[in-house]
């Protein structure tokens, strides 16, 4: 008799240990869960079509970020990044020099790679580097989510936004470049005071430095080539056929690294697309935005900052644009929107994710935030004088 009653408790048993399992899952991907959230949310008060969600999505961003999460997972599986770090680490003996110099690198990569791309390169080395040597780790992933952020601002290549406030401006490179290289500068010159307060002058510890740091030169090979090759061909509007070159390829040779990348990550900025372009296009949104009178350049400028916050800085600016001539003020605005929460820049969602580090979004936070506070005043003083 003893058997049936524990068949019976089995299931019983069973649905709290997966309740508990499900609970644990949305508690460690908050963003994930929070744009769940808000998508049941749309579709309940604000239904569309379930067939005409897919065409909200920037696939051509989607399928970049695909290929650029395999050919970083390439590039750590060859031993490079690591030989790599070894390298630096015994001619940079301190902590804050070294975050000087990953920060600076981040920075200056962004302006000519775009931001996110930035970080395929960076933030691999410094987890690299932490195997080495113990670093604050979730310090220094933030501090450089904001580098990129801070130095894409300089150049219409540094991010989407820029990209589309440029072709919208009409303006030369040039012209571009000295008109948002004031707030550049601005950014820069916080940021470094900011890791001189965050990171300190002592000595790395090399004890764990050890090893032997062999490379896999072939792997190692063929993925910086195609990590140029994807690149060119993505900046070329070409992310499908660059996505499936690599993504095939890999899969026939060392099908591992395809299957080990950050698949939610992905999942992430479809939902992302999906939810802020579905929020953005809400009648009421843009007749608030109408009655806001945006033709004055500071109110141009915190539109950009704030509304940044809530649906991030790239969609911030395609909607804006519809309601300002003032493109510098605007490209101030969203630049600045960049920092603050995680999702005013898709860039920090990246550099959270490939961390690795499920409890540094209250950390990011709080740097992030009063980061933002600043350069939001900062950035309207510039605005004003320059």
């Amino acid at each position: 008799m003893r058997e049936p009653d524990a068949a019976k408790r089995g299931p019983m048993k069973a649905t709290p240990n997966l309740l508990q399992r499900v609970g644990a899952f949305l508690r460690s991907e908050p963003v994930l869960t929070i744009l769940v959230v808000a998508l049941v949310l749309l579709q309940v008060f604000a239904p569309q079509p379930l067939s005409k969600l897919p065409a909200l999505v920037d696939w051509q961003t989607v399928m970049t970020l695909a290929g650029l999460l395999i050919l970083t997972k390439a590039l750590e599986y060859s031993g490079f990044l690591t030989w790599t770090a070894h390298r630096l680490v015994h001619r940079i003996r301190s902590e804050r020099a070294l975050a000087f110099l990953l920060i600076a690198l981040a920075a200056a990569l962004s302006t000519v790679v775009t931001n996110d791309v930035a970080l395929f390169v960076v933030v691999p080395l410094v987890l690299s580097l932490h195997k080495l040597t113990p670093l604050p780790l979730k310090r220094l992933i933030i501090m450089i989510a904001l580098a990129v952020n801070a130095g894409s601002v300089l150049t219409p290549l540094g991010n989407p936004q820029n990209l589309f406030l440029w072709q919208v401006s009409g303006v030369s490179f040039g012209r571009f470049v000295a008109a948002l290289a004031p707030l550049c500068a601005l950014l820069m010159v916080l940021l470094f005071a900011l890791a001189a307060f965050l990171f300190k002058p002592q000595q790395l510890d090399l004890t764990k430095d050890v090893d032997e740091h062999r490379v896999d030169r072939a792997l190692a090979g063929v993925a910086a080539v195609l990590f140029v090759a994807f690149v060119l061909l993505a900046d070329a509007h070409r992310a499908g056929i660059a996505l499936a070159g690599v993504g095939g390829g890999f899969l026939l040779w060392r099908a591992r690294i395809v299957l080990k990348i950050d698949w939610l990550l992905l999942l992430i900025f479809v939902l992302m697309f999906v939810v802020l372009r579905s929020a953005a296009a809400l009648p009421w949104i843009h007749h608030a935005l109408a009655d806001l009178a945006l033709q004055t350049p500071l109110r141009a400028y915190a539109a950009g900052a704030v509304l940044s916050q809530a649906i991030s800085n790239v969609p911030a600016a395609i909607v804006l644009a519809g309601f300002t001539h003032d493109w510098r003020a605007l490209a101030f605005g969203v630049s600045v929107g960049g920092f603050g929460v995680a999702i005013g820049s898709l860039a920090n969602l990246i550099a959270v994710r490939l961390s690795g580090e499920r409890s540094v979004w209250l950390s990011f936070h709080l740097i992030s935030m009063p980061f933002w506070l600043i350069a939001v005043l900062g950035g309207g003083l510039l605005l004003n004088f320059f």
